[in-house]
């Protein structure tokens, strides 16, 4: 649930950007460069960027981040020549940025994401979509009212491996009846990060960082492993989970829970983090099928990855392979397993497909309702473990907030 203060600072924000950044863009020809501002320059802000530069047809312009000691160490690797700003809207005004790469921490998505869609720049935001499920109409409002091209960094979708895995076994039926879906997601680094400092580095905006978290002094640990709390984020819930349920939705064809059940706790790691660092999740979905998410952070546990059980067999799928294995007649030995190895990086599958859409003027592999929805179902697996109930919910309600959305901007 947003509360009020979050909203009034979403409020204000979105007011702000209208005064100092008129909505512009320019027509992108085949040959020319597509110039990107990135908003959020701390690690995964430079490796996203660090694929960007890979491509010959993009280049970084400008540069946005209220911690002054990263956003010049990503200026250095994009080239030197690039503007640098603490306020997003001042980037978002800048006539030298064609998109831009949102890659804050997820407290901060909704806002900037709504922004840089009134301010006419194509936009790439990292997952989860938002910080709340709610939030999503509002980028969808945003994204419907602009034309935006928006591709959320849900990676999956441009990866190779994954959509041949999608064509042969599941747009044909060869998998068969899908019942149960497995998902796992163990000791992911990003939620074991340990600041060597304790007061707040030179140069960096507290009070700007936390926007519309609630105030208070600085805490390194916050700051430093924000995955780790849920005023900031979702924890590994919408941090991995919204990866997993995505593909899922995609494979399937369907998108919407209707019931979430968690449970799990802070086992391992008592440092003040108050999303779990071991849990599991539950959803089931209408068409009589359910798919789970477990994960820990506890170091003997390694390995990500989803595993699709089918009436015909089972499909394995991770970020390197995937592996399908017929289901043996009865009484008779398996058949050999099937694998296929992924051809390219899957963040330089979806960067370039990202460009591609820009120049092409269509949607990319991993639109914003998509994304939403990814977001909305994680958030409910977030939601049931805080509230620590079985959580329902309505599909339709949901349908008539994107379908009302995309009537108003038609209008």
């Amino acid at each position: 649930m947003e509360n009020n203060s979050r909203r009034d600072f979403i409020a204000k924000s979105a007011a702000g950007v209208a005064m100092t950044a008129a909505s512009w863009n320019r027509v992108l020809g085949a040959n020319d460069k597509v110039r990107l501002g990135v908003i959020g320059t701390g690690n995964r802000g430079g490796d996203v960027m660090s694929w960007f530069l890979k491509e010959p047809d993009c280049e970084v312009t400008a540069l946005c981040d209220v911690y002054e000691k990263p956003m010049l160490e990503q200026k250095e690797k994009a080239g030197g020549q690039a503007k640098t700003y603490i306020d997003h809207r001042e980037l978002l005004a800048s006539k030298d940025v064609d998109a831009v790469l949102i890659a804050t921490p997820d407290h901060w998505h909704a806002i900037q994401a709504v922004d840089s869609c009134n301010a006419g720049k194509a936009v790439y935001c990292e997952k989860p979509l938002t910080y709340t499920w709610q939030e999503g109409h509002k980028i969808i409002q945003a994204v419907n009212a602009n034309k935006t091209i928006f591709q959320v960094g849900l990676q999956q979708r441009s990866g190779t491996h994954y959509a041949e895995a999608k064509r042969e076994y599941f747009d044909n039926g060869k998998i068969g009846k899908i019942a149960f879906v497995r998902t796992y997601w163990h000791g992911n680094g990003y939620h074991l990060r340990r600041p060597n400092f304790k007061d707040q580095p030179a140069g960096l905006d507290w009070k700007r960082w936390l926007g519309p978290a609630k105030a208070r002094p600085f805490d390194a640990h916050q700051f430093y492993n924000w995955r780790a709390y849920f005023d900031f984020g979702g924890g590994q819930i919408t941090d991995l989970f919204t990866h997993w349920i995505d593909v899922v939705h995609w494979f399937l064809g369907e998108e919407l829970p209707t019931a979430a059940t968690a449970a799990g706790g802070i086992y391992h790691y008592k440092d003040g983090r108050t999303a779990p660092d071991t849990l599991s999740i539950q959803l089931e979905y209408p068409k009589e099928w359910m798919a789970t998410f477990d994960a820990t952070l506890v170091p003997g546990a390694r390995g990500a990855a989803i595993e699709f059980m089918g009436t015909n067999g089972s499909l394995y799928i991770d970020r390197g392979r995937y592996v399908w294995q017929q289901a043996p007649e009865r009484r008779q030995a398996p058949p050999p397993p099937v694998t296929v190895q992924a051809k390219k990086p899957l963040e330089a599958e979806h960067v370039r497909n990202f460009l591609d859409s820009i120049k092409a003027n269509k949607t990319p592999n991993s639109d914003v309702v998509s994304g939403h929805r990814s977001a909305l179902a994680s958030n409910l697996g977030k939601i049931a473990y805080v509230q620590k109930r079985r959580i329902t919910f309505n599909p339709a309600t949901e349908k008539n907030h994107v379908l009302a959305s995309a009537i108003q901007a038609k209008k």
